[in-house]
């Protein structure tokens, strides 16, 4: 096993800026679809959105300090119930992860086709570029993605809240443009449901840090103190930028747009700069977002291999301590989604990867009920406050995901969810063929096995 170890090369910083980059996606072309949503509303509902998500932060905290493995949601739930369970887990970890690193490749598409008008076709083949390209880094070492994710990272929020506080000082934001249109929450009730429930995929990314555990030189007591970075950090930027927006025009106009915030600053004539930063922070936002999850994609398989339950090539290292033929996998499922995921890109994946998490954060909550009643033995380096009763309230939170996604998801989304778990069974059973023929058997990893793998 030894030779198949990650390297353990990242920072406290850059775990951080990794995670909580990957949280903060690509708001240059996903916010007409906040305002369609809910309106002005949005920059509400992100820190209660946050707050609402704590207890299923906590629960990852808690689970990956005693847990410490890339494999985090199947080694967790392998301990808490069967290795059948952990691999279903981690197969609806692995579709939170790998619909992203597409989505965030239409977003270059999406900048160019500012200056330049694209076809739906040339917003695809740059799409698959994009990810063609970081496949490519992928396969370096893992101080590249850390030292990039730091660069991008503080220099993304800097531009932002430069452009936004611009927004507000120029003269041409009023409080009208919401007041006077509905500009809070247009539509109602059901628009907050719908919102909170799709809307948590703009926080997806908080529960990726633990796969990142094996290559982290710091203690795993600390990444609670990531995760929860992970989400207060972008929702307060999140708010911070829809108020700045939602002032500057009504509601349906910008949810109308292609990008709000350029289109914005060409209508009322403010300095074009401006716009070239909006979008340069936006090509930042898409990047760290496609570097974070396609690292933790690649993980998943890794951590899936280290259990035996996919086959060990997953597992192999390149001379840079990367999983090759697990990034390749990656590659190839970035592909795909870049392929059918259609004009209706941004619903399309907000919908399928909200469910998924939905399904996640709702097992890891069982599962550290589960595994403190049955081995109250083991060390907990961080011990989640509140007991039962907080992961209870993960839970509720979790059905409140899956149930509003669900009502968002169109059939040819329903059709593709269904597609993704028959794929996950013939994979299962794939791998069942296989360890047969290789005469070994699935594993499960306990604290005993710290630092031996």
């Amino acid at each position: 096993m030894k030779d198949n170890r990650l390297k353990r090369d990242l920072s406290f910083i850059q775990v951080i800026a990794i995670s909580s980059g990957a949280v903060i996606g690509g708001w240059l072309a996903e916010a007409p679809y906040w305002f369609q949503t809910t309106g002005a509303g949005a920059a509400f509902l992100f820190p209660l959105l946050a707050l609402l998500l704590v207890p299923v932060g906590l629960a990852f905290g808690e689970l990956s300090a005693m847990l410490p493995f890339a494999a985090s949601t199947d080694v967790w739930t392998c301990n808490a119930y069967n290795n059948k369970a952990g691999f279903a887990t981690q197969w609806m970890m692995f579709l939170i992860q790998v619909v992203e690193p597409p989505m965030m490749a239409f977003i270059f598409g999406t900048a160019i086709n500012h200056f330049y008008p694209l076809t739906n076709e040339q917003m695809m083949i740059i799409a698959m570029l994009s990810v063609t390209l970081w496949f490519v880094l992928s396969n370096f070492n893992i101080s590249l993605t850390g030292r990039l994710s730091n660069i991008f990272f503080f220099a993304m929020i800097l531009i932002s809240l430069c452009v936004s506080t611009s927004f507000f000082l120029s003269g041409h934001w009023s409080f009208d443009n919401i007041r006077l249109h509905q500009g809070f929450f247009p539509k109602g009730g059901y628009g907050i449901f719908i919102a909170m429930a799709v809307f948590s995929l703009k926080f997806i990314g908080f529960e990726m840090t633990p796969t990142l555990v094996e290559e982290a030189n710091f203690s795993a007591s600390k990444l609670w103190k990531v995760i929860l970075s992970a989400l207060f950090i972008p929702a307060l930027l999140y708010s911070f930028v829809v108020l700045a927006m939602g002032g500057m025009a009504p509601w349906k106009e910008i949810a109308a747009m292609s990008m709000p915030e350029p289109e914005l600053i060409a209508r009322f004539g403010l300095p074009s700069i401006l716009a070239v930063l909006a979008i340069v922070s936006g090509l930042m936002h898409a990047f760290t977002t496609l570097m974070g999850f396609w690292t933790s994609s690649a993980r998943v398989l890794y951590g899936a291999s280290q259990l035996n339950q996919l086959p060990k090539v997953f597992m192999k290292v390149n001379r840079y301590g990367q999983p090759f033929w697990a990034n390749v996998v990656v590659y190839l499922f970035s592909l795909f989604f870049c392929y059918f995921s259609g004009d209706n890109w941004v619903q399309y994946i907000y919908a399928i990867s909200s469910i998924a998490a939905g399904i996640v954060y709702f097992i890891s909550c069982l599962d550290v009920v589960r595994l403190r009643k049955l081995h109250p033995e083991w060390k907990r380096p961080f011990r989640a406050p509140g007991g039962n009763f907080v992961f209870g309230v993960g839970m509720l939170i979790s059905i409140w995901l899956i149930i509003g996604a669900c009502m968002e998801l169109d059939r040819g989304g329903y059709v593709s969810l269904g597609l993704f778990f028959a794929l996950g069974a013939v994979v299962y059973a794939f791998a069942a063929t296989h360890r047969r023929v290789c005469g070994y058997q699935m594993r499960v990893l306990t604290p005993d096995d710290v630092g031996k793998e």
